[in-house]
């Protein structure tokens, strides 16, 4: 089950939030691989995480659940979030995202659709989830984009491993980007992550991550 902390905004407050989010961004000087990310008719840009599926036992996630019935149901998903990502950056579970060539197969779907189905402004393959930050084109909605990427990905690693079943977790954490701040947050966030996990020194030095591609275009 997919999890959301915001509603979509309403058509007026929309078009003022890409305004707003436009103006900073090009006074900032940023660009991704030439284009300024942008909001754009239902194109909202949102951060996304998804796991392997042996990455967090179910017993532990219907724990966390319960503990945090009371309250506020944002600050609640909040707390969960944060619980996740913490127990994913352990690296429990197979991590099958460690194989270089499924990362390759990852990253590579990734950059694959880039500017056709969405516009991807970063990522992060990380030894059991996937941080992504993007924006999904008019023709194509987040939950099309996931169901193709994961079918792909998950039958190519499988092939891989010489194994069959489950690869992916069923659900995925997405998050509308409200301004310009967060967006510049959600950057930070998703290429530190491998640091802040003490896989490596430095952002650009994990080779699957949208850090390391602007500094090295070969990979």
């Amino acid at each position: 089950m997919r999890t959301r902390t915001s509603a979509l905004p309403a058509n007026s407050a929309m078009n003022s939030i890409k305004a707003a989010l436009q103006k900073e961004l090009q006074e900032a000087g940023w660009h991704s691989r030439g284009y300024l990310p942008h909001f754009d008719a239902a194109e909202i840009t949102q951060t996304v995480t998804f796991r392997l599926a042996d990455s967090l036992p179910q017993t532990v996630l219907e724990r966390w659940k319960r503990e945090l019935t009371e309250g506020s149901a944002t600050k609640a998903d909040s707390v969960l979030r944060r619980r996740i990502e913490h127990y994913l950056d352990q690296g429990y579970g197979s991590c099958a995202l460690r194989d270089a060539r499924i990362a390759t197969v990852v990253q590579r779907s990734l950059l694959h659709f880039d500017g056709a189905r969405y516009r991807l402004s970063a990522w992060v393959v990380m030894p059991n989830h996937v941080h992504l930050l993007l924006t999904p084109n008019s023709l194509w909605s987040l939950s099309q984009i996931m169901k193709h990427l994961k079918s792909y990905t998950s039958h190519q690693a499988n092939k891989i491993l010489g194994r069959t079943g489950q690869f992916w977790m069923e659900d995925y954490f997405d998050r509308y980007v409200r301004d310009s701040k967060h967006f510049a947050n959600a950057i930070s966030y998703i290429e530190k992550n491998p640091v802040k996990a003490g896989l490596c020194a430095r952002a650009s030095d994990w080779k699957f991550s949208s850090t390391r591609f602007r500094e090295h275009a070969s990979i």
